[in-house]
């Protein structure tokens, strides 16, 4: 049965779940590509010799990616509370 529309009502919910979820796989592929990409660039060096990461370059990896992701979650607060403070200074 057919309740005013109530039956498609999930079929839309599930779009727009699946649609943010495309978008959040999206935005995490395009983090870890930047992420690769910067701490590659940074601390492996154009000419290796060595088939496996040294102690040093390791080292600068892991902090890199730490960093990487500190700031990004530093600016992805920032973000959420610039957001949230012009939502509540909205008129409703």
């Amino acid at each position: 049965m057919n309740f005013g529309g109530y039956q498609q009502q999930p079929q839309i919910q599930s779009g727009l779940n699946m649609s943010m979820a495309e978008q959040e796989l999206e935005m995490v592929t395009t983090l870890f590509n930047n992420i690769v990409d910067s701490c590659y660039k940074k601390c492996v060096p154009p000419k290796y010799h060595d088939n496996e990461l040294n102690k040093g370059e390791s080292v600068c990896i892991d902090r890199c990616v730490a960093k990487y992701f500190e700031v990004n979650m530093k600016v992805g607060q920032k973000l959420t509370a610039q957001a949230n403070q012009s939502q509540m200074q909205q008129p409703i």
